[in-house]
């Protein structure tokens, strides 16, 4: 049996108890026959497009949950972001939130997207909603200390690094 680490060394997925395979991959299931497959735009793109399930109306200023009817299984060593398609929101100012894919959720991919608009937007079944983009993760030992080192930025937060 092949250890997490050794897969993640050795560039090999555990795709079951007794199948792994040499190439990372992104495994997906169709959850019903409203699911679309996740697509890429080009060869060199970041990530896959992801399309909604359903028809939805995001009401101005509102947000919306917009279920894809896929379920992923994201490879180790990594995890799935959920990031905005550019076009959404350059032209409509759509956008997402609240979008990392663990690596052990098996659940129904969700897409919060936000209308900042003052105008409804509508989201057709087959609409290009999202875009799904693998990260590398590194999950260190988490050890609690009485206190830190200190630094020349100390406690010094949002913009205290210089205007702009």
């Amino acid at each position: 049996m092949l250890s997490t680490v050794d897969a993640v060394i050795n560039k090999k997925q555990k795709l079951s108890d007794d199948e792994i395979c040499d190439k990372t991959v992104l495994r997906f299931s169709k959850l019903s026959e409203n699911a679309f497959t996740p697509t890429r735009g080009s060869k060199q793109a970041a990530g896959f497009d992801i399309y909604s399930a359903y028809d939805y109306v995001i009401p101005a200023r509102g947000k919306e949950v917009i279920k894809t009817d896929i379920q992923i299984a994201v490879p180790i060593g990594c995890y799935g972001r959920i990031a905005p398609r550019s076009g959404l929101a350059v032209k409509h100012f759509i956008d997402v939130g609240a979008g990392v894919i663990d690596q052990d959720y098996r659940g129904n991919v969700g897409v919060v997207l936000f209308n900042f608009s003052d105008k409804d937007f509508t989201v057709k079944k087959g609409d290009r909603i999202a875009q799904l983009i693998l990260e590398r993760i590194f999950i260190p030992d988490l050890v609690e200390c009485s206190s830190l080192d200190e630094t020349d930025r100390g406690s010094g937060g949002f913009g205290s690094t210089g205007k702009n």
